[in-house]
């Protein structure tokens, strides 16, 4: 596989040095993607850098995660507006932990000529000292070379400070120490990284005349022009599942433009040209359907979580839209649960009232305020319009007890087809 015509066809180049291409057709190489450890996960957002690496490993080259323990200390510049709170080395080491976990779903550890590494850049900076650094690294390049990168031009009004200024300079010197102990001659990123990864490059080149390349992909919005890696709400979308559930990772998927859903499943999943293609038929003739969607989000789900994730997530959405069993709601975890009905309206009733058993119709009027009187509860069980847990209710004698509880600590009732509340028992 060629690493640039596959990235290329799949809209993943935004720009790439000269020379880049031909050195990758040479022969294996070896490149990283930094990664920063400002939060326990990585999310979405992250994707596109991670498919990069993908990609370099499917091409049969040698792919590189780096973890900035040491500039994750610093924090990047790059598209922010305001410097942001530094982070201990206790907590990046956690985050870094994490983040090995989660790579290890996409690029292969094991073993081969091309096996993928992850690398932690405060194993070679916490030894260097200030002077060191300023001796061996900062006198290779100029001031007026680094303000002249985007990402402090960006800041210079609003303010930067020497913190701040000097990553760029940390980020060269992690590529040229890669450069000299791990033979990496590519680092890839978001097009934003452009300045500090040739920054890198440079340093190569005038610290140990070598030769090195760089490799940036489009930062990705949506069809509307919001910023991806966020929810319609406004919430990241995380790989962890204890941070965003499966249920609402899948959803977010599902729930794509047929615009962004075209160019999302060339770069998020490893389907060929002619899987998509056919898929993309298949839409065309019944978009209704969103087989497109459906896809995009099945690969996805189950690359970051599990098959069975995915199928619970399945389910889920079957139940939210009517389809579902009381068998199929049993199985939800209790996270999934929540995430499902997340918008919907809240009750509450005592534990100790269910070991009785509560009479339906003073469980959806007295107890839990789901309706206004006894009155409209029995008119609307009498008609069918009250289900318990999927159940539909028609007799005015049914007791709601402690065998109805989802999770242990949950209720769904239903009013009609669309109209939901959850009861939680306290």
């Amino acid at each position: 596989m060629n690493f640039t015509e596959e990235l290329t066809w799949r809209g993943m180049i935004h720009d790439i040095m000269p020379g880049t291409e031909e050195k990758l057709k040479s022969g294996s190489a070896c490149g990283y993607v930094g990664f920063d450890p400002t939060a326990s996960s990585l999310q979405i957002g992250n994707l596109v850098a991670i498919m990069l690496l993908v990609q370099f490993q499917r091409a049969g080259h040698r792919p590189l995660a780096l973890v900035g323990g040491a500039t994750g200390m610093i924090g990047d510049p790059s598209g922010k507006s305001e410097e942001r709170n530094l982070l201990s080395v206790d907590e990046i080491q956690h985050n870094l932990e994490c983040f090995k976990k989660q790579l290890g779903r996409f690029l292969d550890f094991t073993g081969g000529a091309n096996k993928a590494e992850i690398v932690n850049n405060y194993d070679w900076f916490k030894g260097v000292s200030f002077l060191d650094f300023l001796r061996d690294a900062g006198k290779h390049l100029t001031v007026n070379y680094m303000i002249a990168k985007d990402s402090v031009k960006s800041r210079l009004e609003s303010g930067i400070s020497f913190t701040e200024f000097s990553y760029q300079l940390l980020q060269a010197y992690d590529f040229y120490w890669l450069y000299k102990n791990k033979n990496c001659v590519i680092q890839m990123g978001g097009s934003d990284q452009w300045g500090n990864i040739t920054a890198g490059c440079e340093l190569i080149r005038r610290k140990a005349g070598g030769e090195a390349y760089a490799l940036t992909c489009p930062l990705l919005t949506k069809a509307d022009g919001t910023k991806f890696g966020k929810s319609a709400a406004g919430e990241k979308i995380w790989l962890d599942a204890s941070m965003t559930s499966p249920y609402k990772f899948y959803q977010f998927w599902l729930n794509c433009t047929d615009d962004d859903a075209r160019r999302f499943i060339k770069i998020f999943t490893l389907m060929s040209q002619e899987e998509i293609a056919a898929v993309c038929a298949e839409h065309d003739a019944a978009p209704h359907a969103r087989p497109l969607q459906k896809a995009l989000a099945k690969d996805i789900t189950i690359r970051v979580h599990s098959q069975a994730d995915w199928e619970g997530a399945m389910e889920a959405s079957a139940i939210l839209f009517g389809e579902g069993t009381t068998e199929s709601l049993k199985k939800l975890s209790e996270q999934d649960l929540l995430a499902m009905f997340e918008g919907v309206p809240k009750a509450e009733v005592v534990k100790t009232e269910l070991e009785g058993g509560i009479n339906i119709v003073d469980f959806l009027s007295t107890k839990c305020n789901i309706l206004p009187s006894k009155g409209e509860a029995k008119r609307l069980i009498q008609n069918g319009g009250i289900s318990i847990n999927k159940v539909k209710v028609a007799d005015l004698e049914f007791k709601v007890q402690s065998d109805s509880l989802l999770n242990w600590k949950h209720i769904l009732v239903q009013k009609g087809k669309k109209n939901y509340v959850l009861v939680t028992i306290k």
